[in-house]
This record gives structure tokens, C-alpha cells and sequence, in this order.
């Protein structure tokens, strides 16, 4: 090769590398250089905001164009309204914490860093190297700035996650001590396990259970079988029917109002107050009885059974039968102690999907009625009459008693305990 040649290689091997040292990093710089605003909603006590909350520490140090602002917004009312609105702007259903924002999108609950972390991360990459939209920044504005978390001195990530994670152990891992139970990790229970437990207590009582007994005496003297059947499962349907709406109902409330701490507090001494019912109930009387309605209007519910179930035409019997059982329900809603009420604040707590919230609903709703489904079976199959003991009712007293004292506490004082999904 000549010299010329060398030379001229040498000239274009230092052009190109000189080209490739001056833009490459502009290149780079430019796919990194866009600002991003993370918007990190929280409750103070919600187990899963805490996993998120060192995630998105190390998320920031990372990257140094990303800045998360925190809003708390369980006991600050101003984050609460800008939560509101940013709800509006969005078109979602703001009830449920943690709530991430980023750009135009949005993430509810974290589950951990892997999958939830890793979603958050995509989005802080993708509008990193392009223009997203600033919603919640456009809410804000420059003129009046929004009450946000006061930063935290920068730490060492690593010992900071530690605390963090050592406090969140401490905080979903508080074991409680119950009389007859013992020790008890509340972290153990699920979800559909709570369900069961509240259900069936719910289900022993004795003001739910009177009108059913009544009817079935009066059915027994019934020649015709089929008639039997369906005007009892009608009964039971429509009473089921009408305990269902009440709770969908008082959930979907619940679920408007959820992050407001007071509704939260409320329902919290509706607990302690239907604990405190139950045990006073227990020690007091060893009758299982229903106080809320009396002898009197027993009566007038008694001759309404009778007279529908005695028409002949058996359209205006299964009607009539429908209407008193919706009617008697909707009245022995103030005999269950708060329990629906309790229930369905624990259920807003939890990040689930809206269908989710209706199968659990449903679930309750079972186990609230096998009683009554297994009595009226009983009956309709021996064809005598069978009852529900006033020891297993007296029991039901004591054990939901302590159980709904022990949610009152725990939904005034550490509502995160009670969060699931």
C-alpha cells in the first residue's frame, strides 16, 4: 500500500471517528434529555403505597430527568380535591390508593417491582425519549402550586429501603391477641376468608331467621309440594336479592367517598359500637332473640304470611311472599350489628377490580344465607320443623363481638392492616 493511500485512510478513519465522538453523545443525550413528572398519590397506613415508595426512590436517583411529586391524600384535603380533579381530567375512578400519573396514563395499586415497577419504569422510559402530555401539571399551573410531601434530605437508597421495608413488615405483621383464638397474624388472613367469617356471622342472626321459621310452619300444612318449594326459595331469594343491593349500594358509596378519612373513621365506631352490642348481648342474656321488632309488629307480619299463603291464586301468593321479604329484610338490616356496613369498608380498602368487589359481594351474601338455605332444606325434605340452636346463636355474639372490635380499632388506627389485593 502507498503512502498516499495510508494517508488517506488515516484522514477518513479520523473523520468518521470525530463525527462519531461529537454526535453520538448529543444523539444519546437527546433520548434522555426530556423531563419527566411522575405524580405519586398515597394513604398514610396503606401497606402497598409502601412498597411503592422506595421503588420510585431508586427510580429517581436513576434517572436524573425524572422528578416524583407525592401527594398524600387520606389526611391532607387539599391533595384530596387535586386528587379529585385529576380523576375528572383523567375519566377514572380515583377511590383507590396508591395512584401513579405519568404523562396522560395512569396506574392504580402496586403489586412489586418486578411487574407494577417494571410498568411504571416503561412509561418513565417512553416519555423520556418523547413529548408526553403533563395532566395533572396542567391542573396544577405556575399560580397556585399544590400542597405537596416537604422533600426528604437525600440518603444512601440502600439504607433508607431497609427502614422502609423493615417498617412495612412491622406494620402488616403486628400479631393481635384474641380471647379463645390466642395469638393471630392478621397478614395470614385473605380476603375470602374475612368474607366467609363476617358472612357467617352476619348469617346467625336471629332477627334474619324468625320470619323464615314461621313461613316454613306455615307451608308444612301445605298438601301441595311444588308450591312449597317455590314459594319458600321464592322467600329466600328475594331476601338474599335485597341484602345484596343494600351492600352494592353502600360499596359504591363507600368507594365515592373512600379516601375521606372521617367516612373511614365512622364506620369504624359502627364496628366498635356493634362489637360492643354483641358482647353486651352475650354476657347480659342468654336469650338469642331479635330485640329490633317487636311482638306486635311480629304479629302483623305473621297474619300477612298467612293470608298470602293461603290465596289461591298462586301468582298473587308468590308476589305477596316477595314483596314481605324484601320489606322484612330492609327492617333486620339494623339487627346485623353494622356488620354490611363494616364489610364494605374493608372491601373499598382493597385495590380490586370492580367485578371482583360483586364476587366478593356475592360471597357474602352465600355464606350469609346457608343458614336459612339449610334450614328451609331441612324442613322441606323431613317436612318437620328445624332450627338454628340458641347456643350456636349466643356463640355468633361473642365471636363477632371481639371480631368487629378488633376491625373497629384496626379501621380508625391502622386502616393498612386491613388492605388486601
Amino acid at each position: 500500500m502507498s503512502l498516499k493511500s495510508l494517508i488517506k485512510k488515516s484522514i477518513l478513519v479520523g473523520i468518521i471517528s470525530f463525527a462519531f465522538l461529537f454526535f453520538a453523545p448529543n444523539a444519546f443525550a437527546q433520548t434522555q434529555s426530556s423531563s419527566v413528572n411522575l405524580y405519586f398519590f398515597w394513604g398514610d397506613g396503606c401497606p402497598h403505597c409502601a412498597r411503592e415508595k422506595p421503588f420510585l426512590e431508586k427510580l429517581e436517583n436513576r434517572y436524573s430527568n425524572l422528578k416524583v411529586h407525592r401527594f398524600e391524600v387520606w389526611y391532607n384535603s387539599e391533595n384530596q380535591k387535586l386528587f379529585l380533579e385529576v380523576g375528572k381530567k383523567l375519566k377514572t375512578d380515583v377511590s383507590g390508593v396508591p395512584f401513579t400519573v405519568i404523562g396522560k396514563d395512569y396506574i392504580v395499586g402496586y403489586f412489586n417491582d418486578e411487574t407494577t415497577g417494571k410498568e411504571i419504569e416503561d412509561k418513565v422510559l417512553y416519555c423520556s425519549q418523547n413529548e408526553c402530555p403533563d395532566v395533572v401539571g396542567e391542573i396544577l399551573g405556575t399560580s397556585k402550586p399544590a400542597v405537596e410531601e416537604k422533600p426528604k434530605p437525600k440518603e444512601e437508597a440502600q439504607p433508607k429501603q431497609a427502614t422502609q421495608a423493615a417498617q412495612l413488615e412491622k406494620e402488616t405483621s403486628r400479631k393481635i391477641n384474641l380471647p379463645i383464638f390466642g395469638e393471630i397474624d392478621p397478614k395470614n388472613f385473605s380476603l375470602p376468608a374475612l368474607t366467609i367469617i363476617i358472612g357467617a356471622l352476619d348469617g346467625f342472626n336471629p332477627c334474619a331467621m324468625w320470619t323464615l321459621l314461621f313461613l316454613i310452619s306455615l307451608l308444612l300444612g301445605m298438601k301441595d309440594r311444588k308450591r312449597m318449594w317455590i314459594l319458600g326459595s321464592a322467600f329466600i331469594i328475594a331476601s338474599a336479592s335485597v341484602y345484596f343491593l343494600f351492600m352494592a349500594a353502600w360499596l359504591n358509596l363507600i368507594l365515592f367517598l373512600g379516601f375521606i378519612v372521617w367516612v373511614r373513621i365512622l364506620i369504624g365506631l359502627v364496628a366498635l359500637v356493634g362489637g360492643g352490642y354483641n358482647l353486651r348481648k352475650y354476657f347480659s342474656s342468654k336469650e338469642s332473640g331479635c330485640e329490633v321488632v317487636g311482638d306486635e309488629q311480629r304479629q302483623k307480619v305473621f297474619e300477612k304470611l298467612k293470608a298470602f299463603t293461603q290465596k289461591q291464586q298462586f301468582w298473587l301468593a308468590l308476589g305477596g311472599i316477595i314483596l314481605l321479604a324484601a320489606a322484612v329484610n330492609l327492617v333486620d338490616l339494623v339487627c346485623s350489628a353494622g356488620f354490611p356496613a363494616v364489610y364494605t369498608q374493608i372491601l373499598a380498602l382493597s385495590n380490586l377490580a370492580r367485578w371482583q368487589y360483586y364476587f366478593y359481594l356475592s360471597l357474602y351474601i352465600f355464606v350469609f344465607m346457608l343458614d336459612d338455605i339449610f334450614v328451609f332444606f331441612a324442613a322441606m325434605i323431613t317436612l318437620q320443623m328445624v332450627g338454628v340452636t340458641t347456643k350456636y346463636t349466643r356463640a355468633s355474639h361473642l365471636v363477632g363481638g371481639i371480631l368487629m372490635v378488633i376491625i373497629g380499632f384496626l379501621l380508625i388506627f391502622k386502616p393498612g392492616i386491613l388492605m388486601f389485593g
